[in-house]
């Protein structure tokens, strides 16, 4: 009876923990989009980012997430000459030919 018990508490524990998900700290791929690295990235309404989104003619109030700056695309992780000296990202929106990246969460290559 005390070995069933203490094995239905370990899976219980154990399937809490997956449950409950990570640390909140940036994670080391990309879920939807496409992975960016970008040399500078920031809220929409900040005022640098805000006039830039402006003379694109992209509505502040309709972006979600982070907006990357200047950014440029990784293709692949761990293969030599592939790295990202400014900030990696993952991005939902990249059309707009590097300029900006829309809808971006900080992921963390160094895992």
């Amino acid at each position: 009876m005390q070995f069933k018990l203490a094995t239905l508490a370990t899976i219980s524990a154990a399937t809490l923990a997956a449950a409950t998900g990570g640390s909140g700290s940036p994670s080391n791929q990309c879920n939807t989009g496409t992975l960016q690295c970008c040399q500078s990235v920031g809220a929409a309404n900040s005022t640098p980012i805000a006039a830039l989104l402006g003379l694109l003619g992209i509505d502040v109030g309709s972006v979600t997430g982070l907006v990357g700056v200047t950014c440029s695309a990784i293709t692949v992780i761990g293969t030599s000459g592939t790295s990202c000296s400014a900030q990696p990202v993952c991005c939902s929106n990249n059309s707009f030919n590097g300029v900006v990246a829309l809808g971006c969460t900080p992921i963390n290559l160094n895992l």
